[in-house]
């Protein structure tokens, strides 16, 4: 089978050259409005550009405000510290993640809980999450508390994993159930939908992330999405170093950070939101193509659930075994087509191995099976 996918990859990209996993594409007004950044002299956090950047990733995704960041883990950051995560407090999130969800949490001094997530989505499971919360919690009227360590559990973190959709809609409820915030890590699922609803607009507030491997990309760049006024404003004005507005003065009121997207980057990612339509049609055929090749044979293709629509940011298939995926890995990659395992769970870095899980037995079944294959466009 091995062979058998390395030249249908060969043939579906038209290329003998290396392939790497996903690589970024520019085919519109990339070269046109980065010409015009520069020649307004405007290149750094202030420009037309990021205003315009911002309201076009607010109406495509449907949320009332959108504020552009440096990078994902910074947009993560301040929507975590917005809804009040602290030294004193917990989160609740999902081990089969990149490490970027897990540091944001720790930016703010609190801990990460893991709860497993589901085979189908690989997102965190809202069964698993409500057994925690039925057995491990008790409410208080200031919130939701963890029985073993005594700390508020401050907010739930579910990330859309490769652009799954995860049971969003479930997560939400049981957050109302136990008053608790939800925040979604929304950094891979750029034009994903759950139930016709846009991925990052079922909670308080969300991140996405414009990285150079993501469906479009800024080259670094985020953005916190939210349809709360007072986040929003609060949002711009710590991630823009807190500065008061004035001509001329620096005068600044709280710590801030200098998390702002230049108007570079945002030139990029207002080019790139113009062609996403067709990055993403383009993905879904991939996506398909992919899906009839695996079909009779012994690997499953990760597809989109019910009432979802993915973006296939990165196509994954489920292997047999930890063994047959080290095999695939050495073959593909040996044969200048990047492959790469799912990432190490968070609870098996050094830095987490302290922090509280569940059994999270369908977290470790997937660690040893998932590998993500070619995905970018094809031009």
């Amino acid at each position: 089978m091995f062979s058998d996918l390395i030249k249908f990859i060969r043939q579906i990209y038209n290329t003998e050259d290396f392939l790497p996993l996903h690589e970024p594409v520019f085919f519109g007004n990339e070269k046109k409005y980065l010409n015009e950044c520069i020649d307004s002299t405007f290149v750094s956090s202030v420009g037309k550009f990021v205003d315009r950047f911002e309201d076009m990733v607010a109406k495509y995704t449907g949320a009332k405000y959108a504020i552009a960041t440096v990078n994902g883990t910074a947009a993560l950051h301040i929507a975590l510290q917005l809804v009040g995560v602290d030294k004193k407090s917990e989160v609740i999130t999902q081990p089969l993640s990149f490490v970027a969800t897990c540091n944001a949490i720790s930016y703010c001094g609190a801990k990460p809980v893991f709860i497993d997530v589901d085979r189908d989505t690989m997102g965190l499971s809202p069964k698993y999450l409500l057994k925690f919360l039925k057995e491990q919690t008790v409410q208080r009227a200031d919130g939701c508390y963890n029985k073993i360590t005594g700390k508020r559990i401050s907010a739930v973190l579910p990330m859309h994993t490769f652009g799954h959709p995860c049971r969003i809609d479930e997560i939400a409820a049981i957050c109302d159930e136990y008053n608790i915030v939800l925040i979604e890590d929304a950094a891979e699922s750029l034009g994903s939908f759950y139930k016709n609803k846009h991925t990052g607009t079922f909670g308080r507030i969300a991140a996405f992330s414009f990285n150079g491997n993501k469906t479009i990309t800024t080259g670094g760049g985020g953005m916190i999405v939210t349809d709360d006024q007072t986040l929003a404003k609060r949002a711009k004005h710590i991630t823009t170093t807190a500065k008061l507005p004035h001509s001329f003065e620096y005068d600044h009121d709280e710590i801030g950070y200098n998390y702002r997207l230049p108007n570079l980057n945002a030139a990029l990612g207002c080019a790139q939101m113009e062609t996403l339509e067709f990055i993403l049609q383009n993905k879904r055929e991939l996506a398909l193509a992919y899906e009839k090749f695996f079909e009779g044979r012994k690997v499953d293709f990760v597809k989109e659930t019910e009432n979802s629509k993915a973006n296939y940011w990165l196509n994954a298939i489920i292997l047999t075994s930890n063994e047959e995926r080290d095999r695939f890995l050495k073959s593909t990659n040996e044969a200048g087509i990047m492959t790469r395992p799912i990432w190490r769970l968070m609870n098996r870095l050094e830095m987490f191995k302290s922090c509280q899980t569940d059994e999270l037995t369908n977290a470790y079944w997937l660690e040893e099976r998932v590998v993500n294959i070619p995905s970018g466009v094809r031009l």
